[in-house]
């Protein structure tokens, strides 16, 4: 049997245990999965592009266990009364290849996307950070909120959006867990004033929502939109000013904000900071950018997470996924257990 974490039982997992409490738990499991970087396999995800969004396969393996996680983004789904994002992931036994975890991952990738962003934060932002500018207030903005509170403490968030009901909605579920939220008229004067810097925004196009001018000495910047190619949100001067730091470089190039850059533009992998390899802030003026894009060792990092904490509990149910006929050579036998008897 393979075990299943359905949406109500994520969603109430998630209620029970607390976003903050499931986010911090996130973090170390991804830190620790960073740190083992290299054991893993690496490949792009495999998109399929239309005109009306994408869908993404995103796999990878330790060589105990294969993970891969299925995704799809079509910005025009609100319109339609359906989510941007959706997804849910697999866990295999690499011995015999048989699925032994299935979850939903719409909410689970909103978790891990914001513990991505803290854990990076954690390592890159100035330590003495208070306040959070967020350009982009919706799916994923609650859960970014928390994760950066979670992390370094900050309780300050300035925001705007294009979208007057996706502020208010964001007011309306940040405010009552204690959060200082200042309403911003446009980007620019969000930023203003800022230590950290992120943006998410959904429309798959070449936009600029965060200007060269508006970065300042110093800020780190956490751009989390990008997810496709001929998506961006900065003004590409601005990473002439910034570190860059990626998650996997060949996968960044097709989608991220570096996708425009000249071959040899510089950048960072993250794990290579966390072992020391190489540095990351080495200044308080530095400008720190992390470019997301989401990568498939997350995913994996985040079923691990949750695959642990629900064992055994009834959050978790079982489906019979996988045919097992009791001889594995006789597959059609168990259609004819179930043939009219002539």
């Amino acid at each position: 049997m393979t075990r299943l974490v359905d949406v109500r039982n994520m969603a109430r997992w998630i209620a029970d245990h607390g976003p903050d409490r499931c986010i911090a738990g996130l973090i170390e499991y991804l830190d620790a999965d960073f740190r083992r970087w290299e054991q893993f396999d690496k490949s792009p995800r495999v998109a399929s592009h239309t005109p009306f969004g994408v869908i993404e396969l995103m796999p990878t393996s330790d060589h105990e266990t294969y993970g891969f996680k299925y995704v799809n983004g079509h910005p025009s789904n609100p319109q339609r009364g359906f989510q941007t994002v959706t997804a849910f992931g697999v866990l295999a036994d690499v011995h015999n290849g048989y699925p032994t975890f299935l979850a939903e991952m719409t909410l689970l990738t909103a978790l891990r996307t914001a513990a991505t962003s803290a854990l990076i934060a954690r390592t890159l932002a100035r330590p003495d950070s208070q306040v959070m500018a967020m350009i982009g207030t919706g799916s994923q903005a609650e859960f970014q909120a928390m994760a950066f509170r979670e992390a370094l403490g900050i309780t300050t968030l300035r925001v705007y959006d294009v979208d007057p009901d996706a502020i208010a909605k964001f007011v309306r579920n940040l405010k009552p867990l204690g959060f200082s939220i200042e309403v911003a008229a446009n980007a620019s004067e969000a930023v203003r004033g800022a230590d950290i810097v992120t943006t998410c925004t959904a429309d798959k196009q070449l936009a600029t929502v965060l200007h060269d001018k508006d970065v300042t000495e110093g800020m780190h910047l956490n751009a989390i939109g990008g997810d496709c190619p001929g998506k961006t949100e900065l003004e590409p001067a601005i990473l002439d000013r910034a570190k860059v730091f990626v998650e996997y470089t060949p996968q960044t190039l097709i989608e991220g904000e570096i996708q425009h850059q000249p071959e040899g533009f510089e950048v960072t992998e993250l794990w290579e900071v966390l072992l020391g390899r190489k540095e990351g802030r080495t200044s308080p003026e530095d400008i720190t950018l992390f470019d997301s894009v989401g990568f498939a060792i997350e995913d994996f990092s985040a079923l691990r997470y949750l695959r642990d904490q629900v064992a055994g509990t009834d959050y978790e149910s079982e489906i019979d996924l996988v045919a097992a006929p009791e001889d594995p050579k006789d597959l059609f036998g168990m259609v004819g257990a179930f043939s009219p008897v002539g």
